[in-house]
């Protein structure tokens, strides 16, 4: 009787043990609520980066909405942006995207994420800077090409050396996504949580973007 009494005691301690978790979890997120968000935090940076995922913690960690350009477009056109590339080609898509994040930034302040081709159009960066602030997420090239190697909705990547492509387009936009307001550098070691950290560790040093309540 006395051992079914002890297996049962610590039956119930391993099941709280997660939920103490979950609630050091709930603390964190909550100390990170005691800010306001002033304006669209925009993450730029390479196909690969973690702008989506970085950007949906994010959001829910400052109690604001997310939302991703290319999603967005792809709302609208009914077509993935791979579809809108082959059908319309990527001047046109250019254009949309830019009328995509004009509107975004106008709504209510939140994080937004951005394709990797959206910064290094001039008129974007003017737009972000004026009505946001720019998040490089900075990522080597070797973590890049780990996290995209596999997939098949890039089209940009869609050729006969897609590595060759990835580092060429990597050289290529790096010196302008340098000109980004703020950067986080990535790590394969970091997970979300952590890079997300970071993310609202460099905001709050601009208390223009992250004030206190």
């Amino acid at each position: 009787m006395i051992a079914v009494l002890f297996r049962f005691i610590a039956g119930l301690f391993g099941k709280i043990t997660p939920f103490k978790s979950e609630m050091r979890k709930d603390e964190r997120d909550a100390a990170v609520l005691s800010f306001r968000l002033k304006k669209t935090v925009v993450l730029v940076g390479m196909m690969g980066s973690g702008k989506t995922a970085i950007g949906t913690a994010l959001a829910r960690r400052l109690g604001v909405p997310f939302l991703d350009s290319d999603a967005e477009i792809e709302k609208a056109a009914n077509m993935t942006i791979a579809e809108i590339f082959e059908r319309d080609g990527e001047p046109f898509f250019r254009r949309k995207e830019a009328q995509v994040i004009n509107r975004l930034l106008k709504a209510k302040p939140g994080v937004l994420s951005t394709g990797g081709g959206a910064f290094l159009q001039e008129r974007n960066r003017k737009a972000i800077g004026e009505s946001g602030v720019a998040v490089w997420l900075r990522a080597d090239l070797d973590l890049l090409w780990n996290r995209v190697k596999h997939k098949t909705t890039r089209p940009l990547l869609i050729t006969d050396d897609p590595r060759r492509t990835l580092s060429e387009i990597y050289e290529a936009r790096v010196p302008i996504y340098a000109e980004a307001a703020l950067a986080v550098d990535a790590d394969a070691a970091y997970s979300i949580d952590e890079m997300t950290d970071r993310v609202i560790d460099v905001l709050k040093t601009r208390p223009d973007v992250l004030e206190a309540a």
